[in-house]
């Protein structure tokens, strides 16, 4: 999964906040691997890796941890703070409480709740004393919360659904990397909803586990791609990372126990295809690899399954809004 790429979206809606400090971003930009060109281009992607190190580097310059979305900063190290104050808990829900109850200290600062409702828990933020309007850090806290209770027990918690009170954005297929798991907009409150079996389970980290885990988080929580266990997950991992190998629909379908004509109709549901599946495992291979100088761009679109240079060249362009040479010019 470390190929899924991020869109540049998220990199201009991170930014949001430094700008409305007064920062010049563009050097901040270039610090994370990331050409501000590239930005201009609504449809160019980056690697999960830059993507956390632009979110690192825009803690350091802010000194805050909201990046400049809060009406208060958030300063460095709080979050390791509230990770070392929860870590000798007995079971994830007296960590998820206490975590709730640290952050519910600092006046301004964004609301985290957990409660029960029958057999789930409902982890909510509310966002109503931000200054967030992409919605930026809003979902990022839920993706961080819901990371950070599943390396406390050492598994996945599975998401039941996930709910955000705004009306559904123009980039919602990018949705998939971070919540894979039922989506609502135009709700009441904006919310995780996973079973509460998972409250009741042990953590499995301490101290020293803790110390490793912050070396690179929470910002790695937050640009790593969320596998999860959705159908376009299996799929991608179905097809591997080979494009000359991969199977057709009819094979994967077997895979999965299920008919070609019934795995055509839930990607229709979920609104994508078969066919738009795999330009999207090839865009992000491709994206994966022009980060790197071991693949030469004719060997690189030969393994992707292109016939010929020229064929990938056309395809890159439109799905990226830039040549493969441009792009790999924009990250050297």
């Amino acid at each position: 999964m470390r190929e899924r790429t991020i869109a540049s979206h998220f990199v201009r809606a991170a930014l949001r906040g430094a700008e409305r400090r007064g920062l010049d971003c563009a050097p901040l930009l270039r610090i994370a691997g990331i050409q501000p060109a590239l930005l201009e281009e609504p449809r160019a992607r980056i690697a999960p890796e830059q993507f956390a190190r632009l979110v690192q580097v825009l803690w350091e310059a802010l000194d805050d941890e909201y990046m400049g979305f809060g009406l208060q900063r958030s300063k460095r190290g709080t979050f390791a703070m509230m990770c070392h104050a929860i870590i000798h808990c007995r079971s994830l829900e007296k960590a998820l409480l206490r975590g709730t109850l640290f952050y519910g200290l600092f006046p301004d600062a964004p609301r985290i709740q957990l409660e029960r409702d029958g057999d789930f828990a409902v982890l909510t933020v509310d966002d109503s004393p931000l200054w967030d309007p992409d919605h930026f850090l809003v979902e990022s806290l839920l993706v961080i919360w819901h990371r950070l209770g599943s390396w406390l027990i050492g598994q996945r918690i599975r998401l039941e659904e996930a709910r955000f009170h705004y009306a559904e954005p123009a980039h919602s297929a990018e949705y998939e990397l971070l919540f894979p798991n039922p989506r609502v907009f135009g709700a009441t409150r904006t919310c995780l909803r996973f079973h509460a079996r998972y409250l009741a389970m042990p953590l499995l980290q301490d101290e020293r586990t803790l110390k490793q885990f912050l070396l690179h988080s929470p910002a790695d929580l937050l640009a790593r791609p969320d596998g999860g266990d959705s159908l376009i997950s299996q799929i991608r991992r179905l097809l591997g990372r080979d494009c000359r190998l991969w199977p057709d629909l009819e094979a994967v379908a077997h895979q999965l126990h299920t008919s070609p004509q019934t795995l055509r109709r839930h990607l229709r549901e979920e609104g994508t295809s078969f066919q738009e599946l795999k330009d999207h495992l090839r865009r992000d291979l491709a994206i994966y690899h022009l980060g790197r100088d071991e693949l030469s761009i004719q060997d690189l679109a030969e393994q992707l399954g292109f016939s010929e240079p020229s064929a990938f060249h056309r395809a890159f362009k439109k799905w990226t809004g830039l040549t493969p040479g441009a792009y790999r010019a924009q990250e050297a």
